[in-house]
């Protein structure tokens, strides 16, 4: 019989000898894009295998001493919106991955989660199976990178780039809101709130940047010039510029970038400047909650009699 379960210390030596392989990780959570195959092979086996050491939000699917899978969730920014870390299929049994989804949505259900979201390669085996489990496809994204030999490109000047304010998330989700379509939005972030929620985990500590135009934020962008670089950028114009003004700040370095399918423009941007497209995914999303409208008293005019 198989059955999904929080993981035991006892399963340390079943996961790390089942069938002498380590299968893929079919999550891909912003933070580890594009940075998968340039670990070690070990590396990334202890990584996979052995992150329920680190976290309790890790169950286990089990058939008897053996172990079948593993799925993993975390937090995004707060505890409301949730992400799959970790999903690993041993088996072709579509059974295994449906129990494993069932038993991580109702544990993070337990830790006041509304939304979890998945993100699968385009062409992860898993697709079905998660839209099984209750979770929507609402986008697809193209990660970019641009390699360490490209020449590098200097800031011409055409936008002026200021740090972001102490205050000024609001700001930046209003920029959110008019720029992007709003079938995504209704998922990422409907309210502030939601959308405060919702943001990645990128790995490191980003540095955000604003274009403001008569005290109105009408572009900005996000770097993290680590050992391989990462940009974002949403604006309304003169892309461009903000793609040079980011990699100016990473230089020596392979740059990453995550574009959504309806950013067209900053696509085109990444394009110009040395960037090709590496992979293709797909984000996917479950509700766990339904807003619950509030009931308003209204005084009675007269009395009815019943």
């Amino acid at each position: 019989m198989t059955s999904a379960r929080t993981p035991l210390p006892t399963d340390l030596v079943a996961l790390v000898s089942f069938d002498g392989r380590v299968y893929p990780n079919e999550a891909k959570p912003f933070d580890r894009l594009g940075l998968e195959e340039r670990a070690r092979p070990l590396e990334n086996a202890l990584e996979q295998w052995f992150s329920f050491a680190t976290g309790k939000h890790t169950w286990v699917s089990v058939h008897g001493a053996t172990i079948r899978g593993l799925i993993s969730a975390r937090r995004r920014s707060k505890r409301s919106a949730w992400e799959v870390e970790v999903l690993i299929d041993a088996t072709d049994d579509k059974s295994v991955a449906l129990s494993l989804f069932s038993r991580m949505t109702a544990g993070v259900l337990r830790q006041g989660a509304e939304r979890v979201f998945l993100r699968l390669r385009a062409d992860s085996s898993l697709q079905d199976t998660a839209r099984s489990a209750g979770f929507f496809r609402y986008q697809t994204e193209t990660l970019y990178r641009r390699p360490v030999s490209q020449p590098p490109i200097s800031a011409n000047g055409d936008v002026a780039l200021r740090s972001k304010g102490k205050d000024e998330a609001f700001a930046m989700f209003q920029l959110y809101d008019r720029l992007v379509p709003a079938n995504v939005r209704s998922i990422e972030g409907c309210t502030f709130r939601e959308w405060q929620a919702a943001q990645e985990k990128w790995g490191g500590r980003a540095t955000d940047l604003l274009v403001d135009e008569g005290g109105i934020v009408c572009g900005w962008l996000r770097v993290m010039p680590r050992e391989v670089g990462r940009l974002y950028a949403l604006a309304e114009g003169a892309y461009d510029a903000l793609v040079a003004a980011a990699l100016e700040t990473m230089p020596g370095r392979d740059v990453l970038c995550l574009v959504p399918e309806y950013n067209v423009q900053f696509a085109s941007a990444l394009e110009r400047n040395g960037f090709a497209a590496e992979a293709d995914y797909l984000s996917l999303a479950k509700r766990l909650a339904k807003p619950v409208e509030e009931l308003a008293t209204e005084q009675a005019s007269k009395v009815v009699p019943v």
